[in-house]
């Protein structure tokens, strides 16, 4: 039996597997066209090479722990369809577009009863890949899978810390992509670095608020699940959602960039639905807000950052 399953492989899926491989572990990596595998390569990640411990697979295999990095809007209909085995973790970022639900809460819904875990942080899949320095988080209300994933996954590169809030860590991996898209609007539109920085800190204070209402801790936002990713898709310049509202500050159309993309941009879909769950806790979201209307056509950039200028002031 496999040590490790990964369903998903695209550029994060394939990083993990690779990751995993590196820490000696034999990997189940399915891929929903494995063709694509076939010469040992991912496109996403050009020259790496899957080492001999990976086997690339068709039919969604099992093992004693495994990673589920399909992104959040399908992971739906593919964890409805894993066999039962060990613990799942989910290694994708978002909020569900059509149930508003983190993650972890649609496992509880399809894989009632089986451990889970949140593995979140900021990564880049062509760092991690490369076995580049990194650390990242796997959150659980069980320590036990907490454990298990960093001993699974884990090597002096690549250090896991445990996290017992997957609530907060999960509000820290969704609503960091949406403000990341704010954060390029704003050097794409030439409003400087000030902005940006004012921007990104105050977005931090919506990711604890948000996590608090859902039953998180704000502490854990102040961590790697939330500022360290917050650093990261704000300013790396290998972030799809930076990139994204580089774009889009630049003036240009929001389905021309999308059009030019085969990777998912988790930012656009998950911003509507974070801050309709937002509203039904009663916790207050202007970035993101700002965000999800510009991305549903509500308001034109223009429109959203007077909006957010125009705000009253008051004690931070």
């Amino acid at each position: 039996m496999n040590d490790i399953a990964v369903v998903g492989a695209g550029a994060w899926g394939t990083a993990l597997a690779i990751q995993a491989a590196r820490a000696g572990r034999s990997v189940a990596l399915w891929a929903r066209h494995p063709g694509r595998l076939e010469a040992g390569e991912n496109p996403r990640l050009p020259g790496l090479r899957l080492p001999g411990a990976v086997r690339v697979t068709g039919d969604l295999p099992t093992a004693p722990l495994v990673l589920l990095a399909v992104p959040v809007q399908h992971m739906r209909a593919v964890a409805a369809l894993l066999p039962p085995g060990g613990p799942l973790v989910v290694c994708a970022k978002g909020v569900e577009s059509l149930t508003r639900r983190l993650p972890l809460e649609v496992l509880a819904e399809l894989q009632p009863g089986r451990p889970a875990a949140v593995l979140t942080g900021p990564n880049f899949a062509h760092e991690v890949a490369a076995g580049l320095p990194a650390a990242t988080v796997a959150a659980s209300s069980d320590p036990a899978v907490r454990t298990a994933v960093a001993e699974s996954l884990g090597t002096p590169c690549f250090r896991i810390y445990g996290n017992d809030d997957p609530v907060g860590a999960q509000v820290g991996g969704a609503a960091k992509n949406v403000v990341a898209i704010a954060a390029g609007a704003v050097i794409g539109a030439g409003l400087g670095e000030n902005a940006r920085a004012a921007l990104v800190t105050r977005g931090l204070a919506e990711l604890a608020r948000l996590a608090v209402a859902l039953g998180g801790r704000a502490d854990t936002v102040a961590g790697l699940s939330g500022l360290g990713d917050l650093m990261l898709t704000c300013a790396g310049a290998g972030s799809r959602n930076f990139s994204l509202g580089l774009a889009l500050g630049r003036g240009e159309r929001l389905e021309d960039v999308l059009g030019r993309r085969d990777a998912v941009t988790e930012g656009v879909t998950t911003a509507p639905a974070l801050v309709a769950r937002a509203a039904e806790m009663g916790a207050d979201l202007p970035i993101c807000s700002a965000v999800a209307d510009v991305v549903t056509g509500k308001l034109t950039l223009a429109q959203a950052m007077e909006l957010l200028l125009s705000r009253p002031r008051k004690d931070e």
